[in-house]
């Protein structure tokens, strides 16, 4: 848990800091120079475009966009998804090793350490999946933002529905944060007490950002959120009721 407070703690001062970068009010062209803006941003910019001329606005365009990346991630994201519900599975195992081997003394640590890891592999669980896909969603999200910024010195990007896309909206953003918690809230984080504290730190931070940055990111955490929550409804089935079973720790039901 601490270690995905750390890297949440560090993607959030990742952001500031590109959020910060002077670069993000430069136009942005086929012909701009360095790695982020020829592979990155332009990319994203004449993928919108691409999509705008199809669709014949910007708002849908965005919507499009956010479709194709989340399919193209889907994948991994299953993979995530499907992690964490073994994890959560066998969270009751795992508790009731901490209480058998409750003692601190190195040698009965080291027997927990054990027993734990022997759970994970037998469940082929990879405690470290679940920090992946926002490892790779997050140059995504930077990409986004510095895209919409920029197209709108280059290009006007107009509204889609009553939002300004390029200006921030705080409506869109309380929307977005709202849709982010029902996706936690159907996801593991629903029955794993550490985890719900993200399922208040996450949308709250969405909010805030979303609040002063522009309503096209806002909008792609919208759509990514409800696919997100399609996702969650067809794999953690979430409003089936659940049977808590009882757990067996060396021959005996706890």
């Amino acid at each position: 848990m601490k270690k995905k407070l750390a890297l949440l703690l560090m993607l959030t001062a990742l952001s500031a800091f590109l959020a910060g970068c002077s670069e993000f009010r430069d136009p942005i062209y086929a012909n701009s120079e360095g790695f982020w803006n020829h592979y990155v941003v332009w990319p994203l910019v004449s993928l919108i475009n691409t999509f705008k001329d199809l669709l014949g606005s910007y708002g849908f365009a965005i919507i499009a966009v956010t479709i194709i990346i989340r399919l193209v991630l889907l994948p991994l994201m299953i993979k995530q998804t499907q992690s964490s519900k073994r994890m959560q599975e066998v969270q009751p195992e795992l508790n009731a090793l901490k209480t058998k081997y409750k003692s601190k003394d190195a040698v009965t640590q080291q027997k927990y350490r054990e027993e734990m890891q022997k759970i994970m592999s037998e469940k082929k669980i990879n405690p470290a999946a679940g920090c992946l896909p926002v490892i790779i969603q997050m140059p995504i999200l930077f990409g986004f933002y510095h895209a919409i910024s920029r197209m709108n010195v280059t290009y006007d990007i107009g509204k889609f529905l009553w939002f300004e896309l390029a200006l921030p909206s705080i409506t869109l953003a309380v929307i977005a944060g709202l849709i982010q918690f029902t996706v936690l809230r159907t996801g593991p984080a629903m029955d794993n007490p550490q985890m719900k504290v993200m399922m208040y730190i996450m949308p709250f931070m969405i909010m805030i950002f979303g609040s002063f940055l522009p309503a096209a990111l806002a909008l792609y955490w919208v759509v990514g959120n409800i696919i997100s929550f399609i996702q969650n409804v067809f794999i953690y089935k979430p409003f089936k009721k659940k049977v808590v079973e009882p757990v067996k720790v060396g021959g005996k039901r706890k």
